[in-house]
């Protein structure tokens, strides 16, 4: 099922080229519309805005490959075949593990274009503290594992949803509040405390606050929340929680899911 869908995205190369376009022009326009004008622990310099920055906008793309999973799921649903699959003497979760394999590979393709459009813009892992190839490998893992785990949510989504347009808007519309209420792109203690304390136990900041740390990377700022104290497991836990409930949802509501 995964070979399936990625020969089905190698044949529609407007998929790929799109989904690398969004995360570019983010990179692009955070740092030289925004990056002069955010305080990141004291500083105004637009360089240390742009290594603040590139952690968030790793995340958020990982986790708006979301809406293209339940995009194509509703789209599956729509043509009938889930139907015909589910007919096939297979195991129930295999078509739905199948496109979140392959959306998994997207994903890190496009991470790794992305990663080097925000080194020719100027990011440089290390600048706030020491890091290794193995720290920030690490920390493109903690990514595409929160991209995994949200791939999941879209799943759901396009399983519940009657066209893929509404899989689509469905899998954006919970995203931003997701994406924007957190330590991404502005440092959380500069937030009102009830939304800092939203944001500081906000999964997705979790993982965004990790991989700052192994990235070594500016913008990690003292927090009494747990998950802001050991952002690298707390990822790890969210991420794993996340798959645990939400893939046990799908697959109960791919059972009895109808076009």
């Amino acid at each position: 099922m995964a070979r399936r869908n990625l020969i089905r995205m190698s044949r529609i190369p407007e998929m790929i080229i799109f989904g690398l376009i969004q995360p570019i022009m983010f990179v692009v326009l955070f740092t030289y519309v925004f990056g002069g004008s955010m305080n990141i622990g004291g500083s105004t310099d637009a360089d240390v805005y742009k290594n603040f920055l590139m952690a968030g906008i790793f995340a958020q793309t990982v986790t708006f490959a979301t809406a293209s999973a339940g995009a194509g799921i509703a789209d599956d649903m729509h043509k009938g075949l889930v139907d015909r699959f589910r007919s096939l003497p297979m195991a129930r979760g295999a078509v739905l593990t199948g496109r979140t394999m392959a959306d998994l590979v997207q994903t890190a393709l496009t991470l790794l274009v992305l990663a080097v459009v925000a080194l020719l813009v100027g990011w440089r892992p290390g600048s706030e503290a020491p890091t290794n190839f193995a720290k920030i490998m690490a920390g493109f893992g903690l990514l595409l594992l929160l991209g995994y785990a949200f791939t999941w949510i879209g799943a759901l989504i396009g399983l519940s949803v009657r066209t893929p347009e509404a899989a689509t808007s469905g899998g954006l519309i919970w995203l931003f509040p997701v994406t924007f209420i957190s330590n991404a792109f502005v440092d959380s203690s500069q937030m009102t405390p009830w939304l800092r304390h939203v944001a500081d136990w906000n999964p997705f900041s979790a993982t965004v606050q990790a991989c700052r740390k192994l990235f070594g990377d500016p913008g990690v700022s003292p927090s009494d929340a747990w998950p802001m104290q050991h952002p690298v497991w707390a990822s790890v836990i969210y991420s794993v929680l996340i798959v645990l409930i939400f893939r046990t949802l799908a697959v109960r509501k791919y059972r009895s899911a109808t076009a």
